[in-house]
């Protein structure tokens, strides 16, 4: 019980976008350098990952939507034995190789593993090392990096695969996770807490004003301190208020002050004062029980060094 759950997959290395995209498979080669450096592989237990189904991905998504991108990969592989292009485009950022089918696939089963791993008590905390990510993935929509909502397909799977009855949903990226906040607005099982830089990317995204949802805009250039007056008066009553038995967090790391991704100004010491206040709120109401799932964070020293910090947390080393 002491470990920490570790979730990754061969698969996240092979999925990429297209030469010197910033959401690359460096990154996690960064993260698990770090982590081996700074010794904290001996506090985790590590897990391949195994594929999420199809019916597990519907209870966040739309199954046309499903099918569509499933269809895009399918016609991919096709073009390719054609000598036609290797990506196809979905916007401006975002596009999918031959592997990435089976990456999200994987992204998403690892949340939904560690679930059932925390779930089953084989460890009270478990972080996934995942690409791509998620948050920005709508109910029927890919973007910004993002074609499955791990952390979302991870909630309403604690809830209808668990019968839990609560689950809070933390994301730190310094983006909204506008696609979170589009799968779960209304559903009152769910409570979404966040911050992100305003005005942003997703510029064109409209908040529903869902009672369910703790949304912090914050300004550019605002620094962690300021980040953490604003946890304690808006999220931790609201948390503590709603008693969630499991909390899940939307870990991107692209708020620090050296990631070039955004302007925030936060830096390893943030990352690890917001985890440890995730985790009061989870020892006093969820019996301890967190998945972190990794989102942003693009500049690989500070992304490994942030990753490294929220962990110690975790894993209590």
């Amino acid at each position: 019980m002491t470990m920490t759950g570790f979730f990754s997959h061969p698969s996240f290395r092979q999925h990429e976008m297209s030469p010197g995209h910033p959401e690359c498979p460096e990154r996690l080669d960064a993260i698990d350098d770090r982590l081996l450096i700074s010794g904290l592989e001996v506090a985790l237990d590590r897990r391949v990952a195994t594929p999420a189904s199809l019916a597990d991905i519907e209870l966040a998504h739309d199954r046309m939507y499903v099918a569509s991108l499933r269809g895009l990969s399918d016609s991919l592989k096709e073009e390719i034995e054609a000598g036609g292009p290797t990506h196809a485009q979905i916007d401006p950022d975002t596009s999918l190789n031959v592997h990435t089918w089976e990456a999200a696939l994987h992204a998403a089963g690892a949340a939904i593993d560690a679930v059932d791993a925390v779930m089953a008590k084989e460890f009270k905390t478990a972080f996934c090392a995942v690409r791509p990510p998620g948050h920005h993935a709508c109910r029927a929509k890919a973007g910004g990096f993002c074609f499955f909502n791990n952390v979302a397909i991870a909630a309403k799977y604690a809830l209808e695969r668990h019968n839990l009855h609560r689950v809070a949903i933390v994301d730190f990226d310094v983006h909204h996770g506008n696609g979170t906040e589009d799968i779960v607005k209304g559903d009152k099982r769910i409570l979404m807490t966040s911050f992100y830089q305003h005005p942003f990317y997703p510029l064109d995204w409209e908040h529903s004003g869902a009672s369910n949802l703790v949304n912090l805009p914050v300004p550019a250039y605002t620094k962690g301190m300021d980040i953490r007056e604003l946890i304690e008066a808006a999220w931790i009553p609201r948390l503590e208020e709603f008693k969630p038995e499991l909390i899940l967090i939307s870990a991107g790391f692209d708020a620090h002050r050296e990631d070039d991704m955004g302007q925030l100004g936060l830096v390893e010491n943030d990352y690890a004062w917001i985890t440890s206040r995730i985790m009061d709120v989870a020892r006093h109401h969820a019996q301890g029980r967190v998945v972190s799932c990794l989102e942003g964070g693009y500049v690989m020293s500070p992304l490994a060094r942030s990753v490294e910090a929220h962990i110690r947390v975790l894993a209590d080393v």
